[in-house]
């Protein structure tokens, strides 16, 4: 539906998503099923891989978004305390500090940092949007 595509052009252009892109989409009725749609990207120092699902329902769309980023030259604690303090985020800490959750005050998203050793770090950001016009 048009509040789908609208999403997906936003998402396409906030993300800036420019790697390998794929959509899938029911063949035969795609403005009324949910659609999956994938997009990998390569960096100097790592790479990330996107996902979302766009729900319709009648003139509203449900969204869910995964972005998983691996960083190969900066760990996890020193991404997070730039991101906590640049970005206003709530850091919490599990598993002896294996995991790193950073999250804002409205609670609209989450994201995981995981250490895999002292200089290479994934964060996987969760976010869930509800129906909007």
């Amino acid at each position: 539906n048009e509040t789908c595509y609208s999403y997906l052009s936003q998402i396409e252009e906030s993300y800036n998503l420019n790697g390998l892109n794929i959509t899938f989409a029911h063949p035969e009725n795609p403005s009324a099923l949910p659609s999956l749609h994938v997009s990998s990207q390569r960096y100097n120092n790592g790479t990330s891989s996107f996902s979302a699902t766009l729900s319709p329902d009648e003139e509203y769309c449900y969204l869910s978004t995964i972005l998983v980023t691996t960083i190969n030259n900066q760990s996890c604690s020193e991404i997070a305390q730039i991101k906590a303090k640049n970005e206003n985020l709530q850091l919490s800490s599990y598993a002896d500090g294996g995991f790193l959750i950073l999250t804002p005050a409205d609670n609209s998203y989450q994201t995981i940092l995981t250490s895999s050793d002292e200089k290479n770090c994934t964060m996987t950001e969760a976010r869930m949007m509800w129906p909007g016009r």
